[in-house]
Parts: structure tokens; C-alpha cells; sequence
């Protein structure tokens, strides 16, 4: 039932197995906004735009990467007596 749902104090499940997906709209969305403030001309705005949307794509690709190797592998290395 929707009424009840807290979106900070509840999560919804039903998207939590697939959060990469949004990303991509996610990172156009702020690419967007962002270069419409600081770009000086607009020739450029949708190059500018994608380049971005790539940049925060791969960016939080290798963060979330790292993090997975230092949760599997660092982790249980430190833990080892």
C-alpha cells in the first residue's frame, strides 16, 4: 500500500535490485541542468552535456568498483587474525 510509504524511512524494494539503472537518467539530468548554468555557448551544449553524463557514468563506476573490492577483498583480509 503506497498511503503508508516513507520514502527516507522506507525504501522501496521493488527498485533496490536494479538502482544502476537509473543512473544513467540520473547523470543526464544533473549533465543537464548543469551545463545550461556554466556553458558559455550554446555550439557546444549537447557535446558538453554528453561528455559530462559520461564522466559522472564511469565516476561512480569506478567508485562503486573500488568499494566492492575493498568490501570482499580488504575487508576479510583485515579480519584474519
Amino acid at each position: 500500500m503506497m498511503l503508508s510509504w516513507i520514502p527516507f524511512l522506507e525504501p522501496m524494494n521493488a527498485i533496490q535490485s536494479v538502482w544502476y539503472v537509473l543512473l544513467l537518467p540520473m547523470a543526464f539530468g544533473i549533465s543537464v541542468v548543469y551545463r545550461s548554468l556554466r556553458e558559455q555557448s550554446y555550439a557546444t551544449y549537447w557535446r558538453s552535456v554528453f561528455i559530462m553524463t559520461g564522466q559522472v557514468v564511469i565516476g561512480i563506476t569506478a567508485i562503486a568498483i573500488a568499494f566492492g573490492i575493498f568490501v570482499q577483498w580488504i575487508i576479510p583480509l583485515l579480519n584474519q587474525p
